[in-house]
């Protein structure tokens, strides 16, 4: 080879090295698989194809206690993925993670890309943020239960299918009918049981999950679900469960199945189903509405609080990797980005521009109750048992609420014995995490 085609070798052998070493990739663990996996691995690509210099690498890593506790283990073992969504049990967890995770703030502050938290929906950043309003994780899939019905199943029994119960007893006036008249088997079921069982019903009631604020005030908090109006809507659960007009169908999403198969004829579950549910059944009439309300209990409904998850950034990567994660979150965050988001899963638009992007967009006449989250997400200021839960050890506590209500709806214990221990063992792991994280 001639010295000239030597030097044009070197060159370009440079060149190519220089343009591979250039792009950076940041590695994002989650954990949705599906419908909402696939528009999660989409808003990845958009980014990707948005410029040249980064590389978002979602990773599936299973459920979200899973994808939690894989990352933190990662982190201990210094192999941490840069991003990791975590549902919003897990951020008392998240918070108490000291030296393990670096602020949004203080990474888009350092990168001075464009962000305002006054921009995302007040519901949404107050979870998140410390006491003065500075954003430790970036919301991203925020969503709160709503009530779908089916409208076939409604006409079969002989209900208007434009006119879905409001209330718990309208919810098991319909519930009989439906299963009276054998247009479905069952009448109603429910996703994460305790999520919108317990926690949502709390907020939708006004009532308090835990002392101090919900746990917002300190980590000395301590359990509330076991008032007289807890025990009794838990004991007309148990009552409906006995002819199915309720039915349980296992914890988080497991009972989504009969919803989409129709054997229950309404169903209580998170707004980021909404795809996924239209997906299952492209043709089936499914209505969205409010979550039903006890009406004797005075000030109800309230507002319901979120669910999802939200983004964490792990410490221990080069400064550079940070730039390019505040450039993929401000990506994520415009209007155009997150409307198509919300309007392709169900989940809330994280801002009120996403919100109004999509309403003059004709979307929510197009489809109607789409906008039931953000609806009901304000329905009314926030109050103290209302404006979210910052719990420790949640995880587990969860665990605990499902294990006594499983007791319940197998006939084993009685709403007030269940509730009085779940409010017992849930205690006894909050003192565990307060004397761990002191």
């Amino acid at each position: 080879m001639s010295i000239r085609g030597l030097l044009f070798a070197t060159v370009a052998t440079v060149a190519l090295t220089g343009t591979a070493q250039a792009q950076t990739e940041i590695q994002w663990w989650h954990a949705m698989g599906g419908q909402l996996g696939e528009a999660l691995n989409a808003l990845a690509d958009g980014f990707n194809k948005s410029q040249t210099e980064y590389k978002v690498n979602p990773v599936y890593k299973g459920s979200y206690t899973e994808t939690m506790t894989g990352a933190i283990a990662a982190f201990r073992a210094r192999q941490q993925p840069h991003i990791v969504q975590v549902f919003e049990v897990g951020t008392a967890t998240m918070m108490a993670a000291k030296g393990a995770v670096k602020p949004v703030y203080e990474i888009m502050a350092e990168a001075k890309e464009p962000f305002n938290p006054k921009d995302y929906l007040s519901a949404v950043a107050g979870y998140y943020s410390t006491s003065d309003g500075k954003l430790l994780s970036f919301p991203f899939n925020s969503s709160t239960p709503v009530f779908y019905w089916n409208k076939e199943v409604f006409k079969k029994a002989g209900l208007d299918p434009e006119k879905p119960p409001k209330t718990w007893p309208e919810v098991g006036e319909a519930g009989k009918k439906i299963v009276a008249s054998g247009a479905a088997k069952c009448g109603f079921s429910t996703q994460w049981q305790t999520w919108i069982q317990l926690e949502n019903f709390g907020a939708w009631h006004n009532l308090p999950f835990a002392t101090k604020g919900n746990g917002f005030g300190g980590m000395d908090a301590e359990m509330r679900i076991n008032s007289p109006t807890h025990v009794k809507h838990v004991q007309q659960l148990a009552d409906w469960h006995k002819d199915k007009t309720f039915v349980y169908g296992g914890r988080e999403g497991k009972s989504n199945a009969l919803f989409t198969t129709g054997e229950c004829g309404m169903f209580m579950g998170s707004s980021g189903s909404a795809g996924g549910f239209a997906q299952a059944m492209p043709n089936t009439g499914i209505g969205i509405t409010m979550l039903p309300h006890w009406p004797d209990v005075q000030g109800a409904p309230q507002n319901s609080i979120i669910g999802g998850a939200t983004l964490w950034v792990f410490q221990g990567k080069p400064a550079k990797d940070y730039v390019g994660v505040a450039k993929f979150f401000a990506h994520m965050s415009r209007p155009d980005i997150q409307a198509k988001w919300h309007q392709e899963t169900g989940y809330v638009p994280i801002t009120l521009s996403a919100y109004e992007k999509t309403k003059a967009d004709g979307f929510y006449a197009k489809n109607p109750g789409r906008d039931v989250a953000v609806l009901q997400l304000n329905n009314k200021p926030a109050t103290e048992n209302s404006k979210g839960l910052r719990i420790g050890n949640f995880v587990q506590i969860r665990d605990v609420m499902d294990e006594e209500l499983e007791a319940v709806w197998a006939g084993t214990k009685t709403p007030k014995v269940a509730l009085d221990a779940a409010v017992e063992r849930g205690n006894k792991l909050l003192r565990d995490f307060e004397r761990a994280n002191k």
